[in-house]
């Protein structure tokens, strides 16, 4: 076997000299090197920005959707969309294990595990699309995939379905680190509060902030608003158009007593909303965009122009320990976990 780099230089085709996720294409030739991890790949779980993009130009036709992410695939060789810059992260079984990593990994051959890194630098190749679930942004596959080195992932726990330990290891990054930024007493808004990984937020930030903190839910449509409300962690849940910022902005002030919060997470899955994080947001308060559709030159400069004086924080989808939080919520509520599994089993 060939010796390659621990974070996978060794696969990028152009430009020369980046790291693979930049990289425009990769090597998906699925002959590993010696410190790479075969993986038989059963199912992705594209980043919701990417597939709410690629429905959209699909006009929502599945037929048209395989398509554009085979086309993404074999132009890339990775599942990196060039419109969101964002890909997922996928289920498998381990096929094969590099020379160089035996007696260094825990993995064994035909153990299930899921990627905790993103699609967008992992090299892919697709064989059939099986199954495509546009209701939870999951593609059932044929395919072959690599892990490096560097690269982390989690064995999927026995005691939660396959697909909804997807849909939480997906936005596991979101929950950890409001677990992180959220301190006892702290007023927090969640832009996106009823999708996957708004939810999860909920969760935590209300754990974090306790009873001497608000914890305020933004949601775009009453049937999110709904599921929010239903999870008990909200002070109050707002609807609101969160590209429509000074709306977010009076809204949230009204009910904070003027205060605006100290904490905003931003979920959602649709680009405009940097302003309406940011004016709802205090001065020397925190923005922390979680959302991939977040366009970061417009964010800082959208700060700038209305004169705020906020921390912005981008979007790591890697903390330590994120898997293991995220899981645990699982555990912590049983409300969450009902609403879960029934929107992803």
């Amino acid at each position: 076997m060939r010796n390659g780099c621990p974070y996978g230089t060794h696969r990028v085709i152009e430009p020369e000299g980046l790291l693979p996720q930049p990289a425009w294409k990769i090597d998906n030739n699925m002959e590993i090197y010696d410190n790479e991890v075969l993986i038989d790949v059963e199912v992705l779980n594209v980043d919701s920005a990417s597939f709410t993009q690629i429905e959209e130009e699909a006009g929502g036709d599945e037929t048209r959707i395989a398509e554009i992410m085979i086309g993404i695939v074999k132009d890339r060789g990775k599942h990196h969309n060039p419109v969101t810059g964002s890909g997922g992260m996928l289920i498998g079984r381990v096929e094969k294990i590099g020379a160089a990593l035996e007696g260094k990994t825990p993995l064994k051959v035909n153990q299930r595990l899921a990627t905790l890194v993103s699609l967008s630098l992992t090299p892919l190749r697709i064989d059939r699309i099986r199954k495509i679930h546009k209701d939870i942004d999951q593609v059932e596959i044929d395919g072959k995939a690599i892990l490096f080195e560097s690269g982390i992932y989690a064995v999927l726990p026995d005691d939660l379905p396959q697909t909804l330990s997807l849909a939480i290891l997906d936005v596991a990054g979101a929950a950890a680190q409001t677990a992180k930024l959220v301190k006892p007493g702290d007023k927090v808004v969640i832009i996106g509060a009823g999708g996957k990984s708004g939810l999860l937020c909920l969760h935590e930030a209300r754990k974090r902030a306790g009873v001497t903190g608000q914890v305020i839910g933004i949601a775009p449509r009453e049937a999110s608003k709904k599921r929010a409300e239903s999870t008990g962690c909200c002070d109050v849940v707002l609807m609101a158009n969160a590209t429509d910022a000074l709306d977010v902005m009076n809204k949230v002030k009204e009910v904070t007593g003027g205060t605006l919060a100290d904490v905003t997470i931003n979920c959602v899955n649709i680009p405009n909303t940097e302003l309406s994080s940011i004016l709802a947001t205090r001065d020397g308060g925190l923005v922390y965009y979680f959302s991939m559709a977040t366009n970061f030159t417009a964010a800082a400069l959208g700060a700038e122009g209305v004169g705020k004086d906020v921390t912005m924080i981008i979007g790591n989808g890697y903390t330590k320990g994120h898997a293991a939080i995220s899981l645990n919520i699982m555990h912590e509520s049983p409300i969450l976990r009902k609403i879960f599994e029934e929107l992803y089993t």
